[in-house]
């Protein structure tokens, strides 16, 4: 008994019309990007469900444990091969269904005979398998129509194929079905939840960290790192801008009244961010601002911050409150990185009472009086780019 076969059905893109072929392309390039590491993997795309082929069993089931992350998939199904024999078809029928949760759980047996030469007739197979999984698990009952577990059987030429289990995918659209677009991202819990919501819209991203040293450390800088390997794990690899923000961060610090100082900072950073965006022929800026959550985020603040930029931004957590941001940011496997006790350069220079609504003149007359372009060129020109995921590092590296 052997899994050697998964079956994908896609979901979200079943609905899609004449470009539907455009978008089961970008899920199957998807996964082979996810599975690059593995050996060789045979994928057949149709028009309303995948299959997903490998000799190895070690890999099926490497592909069965982080097939789940992957955007595009609604649900899929291990596809176990067996025998043509009614034992060896009972057999597995019997371990499939044991691996399940099955306490209160209706059920059926379904087959398809595409081997007409089978000695078995229809009939015959489906009261030898569901006779035998009925006396292994009685607390299993018997129903037709819209069962629990449906055990489905499929008789082909040289083997019987058999699958029960319906695994939940990740859903949404295909990373890069959506095109590009630029995170904020900094190392706090709300923009990395961001990310992941505009991920499983099918956009890819391009990641842009503030990073002000020496008032932030390099273990500030990890921790962003950390979170860009965790959002480069959802089916696509991400570049990570850092720009050295220190010196735009003390002049707008110098230049503008202490309590707009917010308000300053993140409309150099849009403007920043801008200049990167062109770079990287990204469509939009991302941001994990939600309404009202801190000064920076009223509307009258987020009207002033705008108003440097005519790029679309996109605020994916505008309408959600912090406790549904922890809990996602808990289960995608950010929230413990973004609790490490680490300050970045938006926390370091929080003014005691900062402006939460900002006048959007006043901002404009007090920034008016230094050449800040000079200096968003210059971040821009020295930003550092990193890709991830990083290489592996050999377990020996550091003792050769």
């Amino acid at each position: 008994m052997k899994t050697k076969q998964i079956l994908v059905r896609y979901g979200e893109l079943s609905t899609k019309g004449k470009n539907r072929s455009s978008f089961i392309g970008r899920l199957r390039d998807n996964i082979h990007h996810t599975f690059s590491d593995l050996g060789k993997l045979q994928i057949k795309a149709e028009r309303d469900r995948m299959f997903i082929n490998s000799d190895s069993e070690e890999d099926m089931e490497k592909v069965i444990a982080r097939l789940p992350k992957v955007f595009g998939i609604q649900s899929f199904s291990p596809v176990t091969e067996t025998e043509l024999s009614l034992e060896a078809m009972q057999t597995a029928a019997v371990a499939l269904i044991g691996k399940m949760d099955i306490q209160g759980k209706s059920f059926k047996v379904s087959v398809r005979r595409a081997n007409k030469d089978f000695d078995l007739q229809k009939p015959e197979i489906l009261h030898g398998i569901g006779s035998v999984v009925l006396r292994a698990y009685p607390e299993l009952s018997v129903q037709m129509k819209n069962p629990d577990i449906e055990l489905k059987v499929e008789i082909r030429e040289k083997a019987a194929y058999m699958t029960a289990e319906v695994i939940k995918g990740a859903g949404g659209l295909p990373i890069g079905a959506g095109g590009k677009a630029l995170l904020m991202l900094s190392g706090g819990l709300d923009s990395p939840v961001a990310g992941y919501h505009m991920l499983k819209r099918g956009v890819r991203l391009e990641l842009i960290h503030f990073f002000s040293p020496p008032f932030t450390n390099d273990r500030a800088k990890e921790k962003v790192f950390d979170l860009a390997e965790k959002l480069s794990e959802f089916g696509s690899s991400v570049n990570l801008h850092v720009i050295p923000f220190t010196k735009l961060q003390q002049e707008v610090h110098k230049q503008v009244p202490d309590n707009i100082t917010m308000t300053s900072t993140r409309r150099m950073m849009m403007r920043v961010a801008d200049k990167v965006l062109e770079a990287t022929d990204s469509k939009a800026i991302i941001t994990g601002e939600s309404l009202g959550q801190v000064a920076s985020q009223t509307l009258e603040s987020l009207y002033a911050i705008n108003a440097v930029t005519s790029t679309p931004v996109l605020r994916p957590l505008i309408s959600t409150d912090k406790l549904e941001i922890i809990d996602t940011a808990m289960r995608i496997g950010t929230h413990d990185i973004s609790i490490r006790p680490y300050e970045d350069c938006c926390t370091i220079f929080t003014p005691a009472n900062p402006k939460t609504k900002p006048k959007l003149e006043k901002v404009e007359f007090y920034e008016g009086f230094v050449a800040f372009y000079e200096l968003i060129q210059e971040a821009v020109d020295e930003r550092e780019i990193i890709k991830f995921p990083r290489p592996k590092k050999d377990k020996f590296e550091d003792i050769l």
